[in-house]
């Protein structure tokens, strides 16, 4: 059974920094793409980044280009996204998804995880 789980999420002053990990388990990572969604109150659930199967490729939306790094370690089985200079409008619940399609930019993702909070303030 896959299974993702976010952590690292929390409260942060604007211009801060948190770095969000997503371990994986119940899947072989090295043949997932993998990606970072987010969603805040009343809005849709945005694409943030996504990474190819071992890394070699990066896509960042437009708004977090920039500040927000994403990165894995097939070998733990971990993604990791490591977000600095922190706005309010950052605010959501942050996602990690998992597909095997090599670098997926669309919310077309198999595997989800439960999201974990990131709250930026002023």
């Amino acid at each position: 059974q896959v299974q993702l789980v976010e952590s690292g999420g929390g409260l942060v002053q604007a211009g801060g920094s948190l770095r969000l990990s997503c371990a994986a388990s119940g899947l072989t990572l090295s043949r997932y793409g993998l990606g970072w969604f987010r969603q805040a109150p009343g809005k849709e659930r945005e694409f943030v980044a996504a990474i190819s199967y071992n890394g070699d490729h990066t896509y960042y939306a437009d708004s977090v280009k920039g500040r927000f790094t994403i990165s894995r370690v097939n070998a733990k089985k971990t993604m990791y996204l490591q977000m600095n200079g922190l706005k309010p409008d950052d605010t959501a619940v942050y996602y990690c998804a998992a597909d095997q399609v090599y670098l997926l930019t669309t919310a077309e993702y198999d595997y989800w995880g439960q999201g974990t909070q990131v709250t930026v303030s002023s």
